[in-house]
């Protein structure tokens, strides 16, 4: 049952951050310096453990599921 809430939360941000990336975000908080940087290793943490929950259910491996889950950490965490 945990798994499942995890799972839907998960998705449910790897949806949101689809939407608006985490340096959008960090720009419209008007964060900077170290909050900044803290600001995006814990959206990029977050982002990631969203897009293996989400190469979970395309059930790829080895050098796909990689490729998979680098791109969609650089989608959410943008440029």
């Amino acid at each position: 049952m945990k798994f499942l809430i995890v799972t839907l939360f998960l998705v449910s941000f790897s949806l949101a951050q689809a939407e608006e990336t985490c340096n959008a975000r960090a720009t419209e908080k008007k964060l900077a310096g170290a909050a900044k940087t803290s600001f995006l290793k814990k959206c990029e943490k977050d982002a990631r453990a969203a897009c293996e929950v989400d190469d979970i259910s395309k059930k790829t491996s080895g050098a796909a599921k990689e490729a998979h889950i680098k791109k969609c950490v650089k989608d959410s965490v943008g440029s």
